[in-house]
């Protein structure tokens, strides 16, 4: 008996855990119905976010349903009133209320319901919902409208030469890069309509490029600019000392020539004279004087000889 009923225990321990899975199984399905519902109303309460570019259209469509028998967009923009525009199936026309003319509706019933913003501006930013009403209920959806607007770019030298990358009154801020990369300062300000100015300063002062390029990131646009602040006071100095520094060079290769070329006249000038002969023409002289005083007396006895024929006059 003890068997037996050891064999029915185990025979029923099977049929207890697959009862215990199932369980398990309906509360996890519970659980994941209950976060994904919970996620879904936390969309459709925050609503979708979309975005815009000052001056272009933004289209919101709403929840397509069918034989919808009222549409309904309510607009709540940060500035200003509140639009409301209602379409009704059975009259087929649109009613407005404080809306402006760049707000237009489509309604195309069995196809969509859609709401175009034209000329968009800071002004059209914030809520709108739609509410479609057919038989099955009440239908929402939620917009955010966010206006991005792009900055105004320039790029230029100020008064010390550096280069300057100004991206004005965009929205959001704009990020801007160096090439080649340095450090850079960079000054933002932001204005009373949401827009912000990013001015940024290349601050290397030594680089072997002249041109260097801004980049400019933004949500509308990336845009490249290129300049070269070189001062051209600063290279007409540098021309004008190399132009010098060549001129003091050949002027020093001459002086150098001229002393070479005169220094070597005056050592010729200034060489001692040759004793040898001095001593030869001194020589010469002494043996000239006495012939010279010879030559001296027998002139003056043939002088006298012929002052005396003279005086007797002999034939």
């Amino acid at each position: 008996m003890m068997r037996i009923s050891q064999q029915a225990r185990w025979c029923r321990r099977p049929a207890s855990s697959r009862h215990a899975r199932a369980a398990l199984e309906e509360i996890w399905k519970t659980i994941y119905i209950v976060v994904l519902l919970t996620i879904t109303a936390v969309t459709g309460a925050t609503g979708n976010r979309t975005a815009a570019q000052a001056g272009h259209s933004a289209v919101m469509t709403c929840s397509h349903r069918t034989r919808a028998t009222m549409v309904t967009w309510k607009i709540s923009p940060k500035i200003g009133g509140s639009c409301t525009l209602v379409f009704r199936a059975d009259q087929k026309l649109v009613h407005r209320t404080n809306c402006s003319d760049n707000v237009k509706s489509e309604f195309k019933p069995e196809q969509f319901y859609a709401l175009e913003i034209q000329q968009v501006g800071m002004a059209d930013e914030g809520n709108y919902s739609c509410e479609v009403v057919n038989h099955e209920g009440n239908f929402h959806q939620m917009y955010q409208l966010t206006v991005l607007v792009p900055p105004r770019l320039s790029l230029y030298c100020d008064n010390h030469s550096i280069p300057v990358c100004e991206a004005a009154a965009g929205r959001p801020a704009a990020e801007i890069l160096w090439v080649p990369e340095n450090n850079s300062t960079t000054e933002i300000d932001s204005h009373d309509n949401g827009t912000v100015t990013v001015l940024s300063r290349f601050t290397a002062h030594s680089t072997d490029r002249k041109t260097v390029t801004c980049k400019v990131y933004h949500a509308t646009l990336n845009e490249t600019m290129s300049t070269d602040c070189s001062s051209p006071q600063s290279d007409l100095i540098l021309y004008i000392t190399i132009a010098l520094g060549f001129l003091i060079i050949i002027t020093f290769m001459a002086v150098i020539y001229y002393f070479k070329l005169h220094g070597c006249r005056l050592c010729h000038k200034t060489k001692p004279p040759d004793t040898s002969l001095t001593h030869s023409l001194e020589d010469d002289t002494t043996e000239v004087e006495p012939y010279t005083t010879y030559v001296q007396k027998e002139n003056t006895i043939y002088n006298s000889v012929s002052d005396l024929t003279g005086g007797q006059n002999l034939p």
